[in-house]
């Protein structure tokens, strides 16, 4: 496991949700201070806030290729379709490692949006939850295919 892997799963046991466990991870390379990627990652976790849908540290991903890859013309469809593609491998690569992209359906959580309380952070919490494991592969795509 890579020193971001690392850094991104030990956020993750500090109580930092999957979003700001990875994103935080990438400080040195995205340029942000500490502040900064909690409060912009924050609304991710749990699905965007613990509504069970894309998976925060998915979101992580596609910010970080956002702030190493993006676009800023808005009137260039051939530069947004090559981000956009970008972002669909990102996803696709993701989803061949751990099953989906969406939080529900990695936890096995039936539809709808979770309570907006979070859960306690016990030890059956992290051995019943796949979270980590995602974090781990976040933190590792990044490195292998936008770092490169």
């Amino acid at each position: 496991m890579g020193i971001y892997a690392q850094n991104a799963c030990k956020n993750f046991e500090e109580g930092y949700n999957c979003a700001q466990s990875v994103l935080l991870a990438f400080s040195d390379v995205i340029g942000m201070d500490k502040e900064t990627i909690l409060k912009l990652s924050s609304s991710f976790g749990g699905g965007m806030g613990r509504l069970r849908e894309v998976c925060g540290a998915v979101s992580s991903i596609f910010m970080i290729a956002g702030i190493l890859k993006g676009y800023t013309s808005p009137n260039n469809d051939e530069i947004k379709g090559n981000h956009y593609a970008l972002i669909q491998e990102l996803a696709k690569d993701f989803k061949s490692k751990c099953g989906s992209i969406i939080c529900r359906e990695l936890l096995g959580l039936p539809d709808g949006a979770d309570s907006p309380i979070p859960s306690k952070r016990t030890e059956e919490y992290y051995q019943e939850r796949p979270c980590e494991n995602c974090i781990k592969v976040a933190a590792e795509i990044i490195e292998d295919k936008l770092l490169n």
